[in-house]
């Protein structure tokens, strides 16, 4: 098992992804998107204890949003690697079960649209009740999530292709919207 997501230098992640190593994908830059939309919610959150009451929870519910991403950015590159080992058997090795592997492929991203959606939502409220001179990290938040949310719901739809109507395209595309709703009004706050 590859060393967890969290313990990569954000440079080793970045040629990793360039280098198309081990399973990281889009959906592992969608992850790490959201981590980093979360801990800008939690920068703004801590700068702005005094005059927003629920900043310490805002702070706190962004710190948990980016361990989680961190966690599915693992998961996910897990996720990825058994899909393309069942979509490209070894030629000599038994083939793996192709169902399962692209069922867990698109629970994932899904998982990832909607984590994504909650930093989205917080960031729309740090964004409106932060400190005057964090909102626009507060609205990069925003805007950072929204496009994680909406990279991972194109995972969900594209590995979902073989199971047209699967309830998860619908569900990441709520995710996707919902992060685009709140994008849109964290950068109309000034």
């Amino acid at each position: 098992m590859p060393d967890p997501i969290a313990g990569r230098s954000l440079e080793t992640l970045v040629e990793e992804l360039a280098t198309a190593t081990s399973g990281a994908g889009g959906g592992v830059a969608a992850a790490a998107a959201t981590a980093l939309a979360a801990a800008l919610v939690e920068l703004v959150a801590r700068a702005s204890y005094e005059g927003w009451d629920e900043a310490p929870a805002t702070a706190t519910q962004a710190q948990a949003l980016r361990v989680r991403a961190l966690e599915l950015a693992d998961a996910e590159s897990a996720a990825f690697a058994d899909a393309l080992a069942a979509l490209r058997p070894a030629p000599d090795g038994p083939r793996p079960e192709l169902r399962s592997a692209l069922e867990l492929a698109a629970n994932v991203p899904l998982r990832i649209a909607k984590a994504a959606a909650e930093v989205a939502s917080l960031a729309k409220e740090a964004a409106t009740r932060g400190v005057d001179d964090r909102r626009a990290d507060a609205a990069a938040a925003a805007l950072l999530a929204e496009g994680a949310a909406r990279a991972a719901a194109h995972l969900v739809e594209v590995n979902l292709a073989v199971q047209p109507g699967d309830t998860r395209s619908a569900a990441a595309r709520v995710a996707a919207t919902s992060a685009g709703e709140a994008a849109k009004a964290a950068t109309k706050t000034r």
